[in-house]
């Protein structure tokens, strides 16, 4: 099922037909406090109904998915402002940036499209901080499936060690945040959660699993659709602690920092990979569970 791809130097759409079926914008035009980094944005299903939400009020920097990382040592390349132990949040003008520098594949063809991009991280005040390559990949499974395969390896180029961690390891309960991180449409919000453990909601934050779907409804038509993320089981802390709020509104993280520091030394790399499947309609857990077979073995062939 071939896919389409344009760039305008700003950022790739890939359609499918006439239907535009993933934004990737690699040059956001973001204010800092946001912390300007590439996210894709709109994301819909093969039904045309979008999946995601940009710029909600209650959280600007929230823009579709976005690998977003809040505590990254003294750093901030998540937006907004920064938990500390003790203080809570605080403003502390260090919402950094990820930076395009190049694409070093751009490919599309029957079987999807390819991108390798090479990015900077670089620190509100301008100091270089890592530098990333991350790789993604779209394929069109069925007549209602389509996946977004994610892999990323950053290092840490400064002189000395990042501890990479969350709010939760700063202190606060159930907020390790961090990582690929995904917001559903507002219509999403008591949206229900499949594991391979059952059905649930809010009560699934932290559980830990191999992957995790999100079901959420539409306004206006008569739809709904279910959104399958994965981990991978080289990733930190696999199998990895999941992100989740169906309320106040809609989210999904693999959160490989959830409640556990991990300090990368000058030099060090971390790779995330994550694939997230989206799916026209209520999978329900067998569904879910086999559209997480689907796009762990996409995964597995973008490398």
């Amino acid at each position: 099922m071939t896919l389409h791809l344009a760039d305008d130097g700003t950022a790739l759409s890939i359609t499918k037909g006439d239907l535009e079926i993933l934004r990737y914008v690699y040059r956001p035009d973001n204010a800092q406090f946001e912390s300007p980094r590439p996210y894709f944005e709109p994301l819909r299903d093969l039904a045309g109904n979008q999946v995601s939400l940009y710029r909600p009020h209650d959280h600007v920097w929230h823009k579709g998915i976005a690998l977003s990382i809040p505590n990254a040592g003294p750093e901030n390349f998540w937006g907004g402002a920064t938990f500390r132990r003790g203080k809570g949040y605080v403003d502390e003008k260090n919402d950094g940036s990820m930076v395009h520098q190049e694409f070093t594949e751009l490919t599309s063809d029957e079987n999807g499209v390819k991108a390798v991009e090479r990015l900077d991280w670089v620190t509100q005040d301008g100091r270089h901080f890592f530098s990333e390559t991350r790789s993604f990949a779209i394929t069109v499974l069925t007549d209602d499936t389509w996946v977004l395969s994610f892999t990323t390896a950053f290092t840490n180029d400064t002189g000395d060690t990042v501890v990479m961690g969350s709010p939760t390891t700063e202190g606060r309960e159930n907020a390790g945040y961090g990582g690929f991180f995904w917001r559903g449409p507002r219509s999403f919000t008591e949206g229900r959660v499949y594991t391979a453990e059952g059905e649930g909601g809010d009560e699934k934050m932290g559980v830990r699993g191999d992957w995790l779907a999100f079901r959420g409804k539409h306004d206006s038509v008569d739809a709904v659709s279910t959104l399958v993320f994965t981990d991978h089981a080289e990733n930190p802390t696999a199998p990895v602690k999941w992100f989740v709020r169906t309320t106040p509104f809609a989210a999904v993280c693999p959160a490989p920092f959830f409640d556990t520091e991990l300090p990368m030394a000058p030099g060090d790399t971390v790779t995330l990979r994550h694939a997230v499947a989206i799916c026209n309609g209520d999978t329900g857990i067998d569904g879910a569970a086999k559209a997480a077979e689907l796009a762990a073995a996409e995964l597995a062939r973008l490398g």
